[in-house]
């Protein structure tokens, strides 16, 4: 294979000695993956807590700082894709499968089995699930791809480098960014993004069964995960022959059709004065405890502490994980906006798109279970969904609609997974090689079945919490070279201007 780099071969090698590992001793892979990861979410809860809320900082600054009009590009260049298609492409690869995953599994779960402050059941219960739910789906999330995306952007189309997350460390590490140091944070990065993808297949896997189960009592086994994976991997790979500008771009544009398709059916079939009721209140609660919530670590309850790591720490190492994929494909569609522009579509377009979803969805879980008409918490998490809209209007023929979006996300993860880890280990091509991505795209699909066959959703969440560490301290020398570099490139912009408005004068 042409343009093959080191980092393949180096990243390959590491992943398929877990796939042997995960085969060979699974009960052993499951017990070492949640040990490994009960020590990290213990002794660095605060440190992810800590991170993410920096990453928010730094966002939030760019945005409203001058250095906001530079261009993620040439002064000439101009954007490849329309602010719709752009928006759906980021959106499909940032959220996709999780969305519908849990849409309406997180906020039941807060308001009937577990709540953040320990009260289920009740009026408060209701506005805490809410308030946490935006909290794990907005800002922060963002704000962590947003990082890891503006980086590769502004270093690629501003700087010409590599489309690598090691060039975007050269102002932080010299020309050690180019040697051993840099193959070995591109590693990390590959290692990370296969298993953070693999992780989300392999709850599309789980969910497409759970709604075949519900529906039409297709067995929840899996057997039925593996050739649901097959099809699926099948598709994507006919999918990423077709390349970027066709492949990912009409499936992105036929999610955001079926997505919208479900979200106003849900929207005007449910309790709709109850969603729009619930998604003001929620937007002015979490506006309110957004830097306590950001925060909070629960070093006096115990009970407070596990629901923390359990879906805060979660979440963050899952975000952390998804990052490099998701931050090489937004910025590698993102040439020529402006930096202000990238960060108002990347932070906060998609947060409030997700606002909406969860209380539409998890609005009408909540609800169902609040009048005692369905018990949507007894559920298991992939069948909730289904759950929900089996007790409103057209529920057969919207849960057939929900199964093909999850589908569609799942080839769209898959692809962009593919083509973005092609990308990774072809020294930042942008255009890599078919095979090479035939190659990925079989190792993501025999990974996600390892770790489902290993220990289920549980080793999934297990592997990515740990894949996500290391890869979070990269994190942090990106956003300090980023600023480095924009300070730099901020003094030479500054008399310019300067010169420009004398000539004027």
């Amino acid at each position: 294979m042409k343009n093959v780099s080191t980092v393949f071969y180096a990243s390959s090698a590491i992943l398929l000695l877990l796939v042997a590992a995960g085969v060979a001793m699974p009960s052993t892979l499951e017990s070492l993956t949640g040990s490994l990861q009960s020590f990290l979410t213990d002794s660095f809860g605060w440190y992810y807590l800590i991170v993410v809320t920096l990453f928010v900082v730094v966002c939030l600054y760019l945005l409203v700082s001058p250095v906001g009009r530079i261009k993620l590009g040439k002064q000439e260049d101009e954007p490849e894709f329309s602010r719709p298609t752009w928006l759906a492409m980021l959106f499909s690869a940032g959220v996709g499968i999780g969305l519908v995953f849990y849409g309406t599994a997180e906020p039941i779960s807060h308001y009937a089995v577990s709540s953040p402050t320990g009260e289920t059941g009740t009026d408060q219960a209701v506005k805490d699930a809410m308030r946490f739910t935006f909290f794990h789906w907005g800002i922060h999330a963002w704000a962590i791809y947003g990082i890891v995306a503006l980086c590769l952007a502004y270093f690629m189309f501003r700087r010409g480098e590599a489309g690598l997350i090691s060039s975007t460390l050269k102002p932080v590490l010299g020309h050690h960014a180019t040697g051993a140091a840099g193959k070995i944070v591109d590693v990390i990065a590959v290692i990370a993004t296969v298993i953070g993808v693999a992780t989300t297949l392999g709850f599309g896997a789980v969910q497409i069964n759970g709604g075949l189960s519900f529906l039409f009592g297709v067995p929840a086994t899996m057997t039925s995960q593996f050739f649901i994976i097959l099809v699926v991997t099948v598709l994507f790979m006919i999918s990423a022959l077709t390349g970027l500008g066709k492949g990912i771009k009409i499936l992105s544009n036929v999610n955001m059709i079926l997505a919208s398709a479900l979200f106003l059916l849900m929207f005007l079939l449910g309790p709709t004065l109850f969603t729009l009721n619930l998604f003001t209140d929620t937007i002015g609660k979490y506006v309110q405890n957004f830097v306590n919530m950001s925060l909070r670590i629960a070093p006096l309850n115990s009970e407070n502490r596990d629901w923390i790591n359990g879906w805060t720490i979660f979440y963050w190492a899952w975000w952390i994980a998804w990052s490099p994929f998701v931050g090489i494909f937004i910025a590698r569609v993102s040439k020529g906006r402006t930096i202000r522009e990238f960060i108002t579509f990347v932070l906060l377009a998609p947060s409030f798109i997700s606002f909406l979803w969860f209380s539409v969805f998890g609005g009408s879980a909540i609800m169902l279970e609040r009048s005692k008409t369905a018990v949507i918490s007894s559920l298991a998490a992939e069948e909730s969904l289904f759950g929900v809209l089996a007790n409103y209007p057209m529920g057969m023929a919207v849960s057939i609609l929900a199964i093909c979006l999850i589908g569609t996300f799942f080839v769209t993860s898959a692809d962009s997974g593919t083509y973005v880890l092609g990308m990774m280990t072809t020294n930042g091509s942008q255009n890599p090689g078919t095979r090479l991505k035939m190659i990925w795209g079989v190792l993501l699909a025999v990974i996600a079945l390892v770790l489902l066959y290993s220990g289920g959703l549980q080793a999934l969440q297990n592997t990515m919490i740990i894949a996500a560490f290391p890869f979070s301290m990269i994190m942090v020398l990106m956003a300090a070279s980023l600023l480095k570099a924009l300070n730099q490139e901020a003094k030479t912009i500054a008399p310019a201007s300067k010169k420009r408005n004398l000539k004027k004068n």
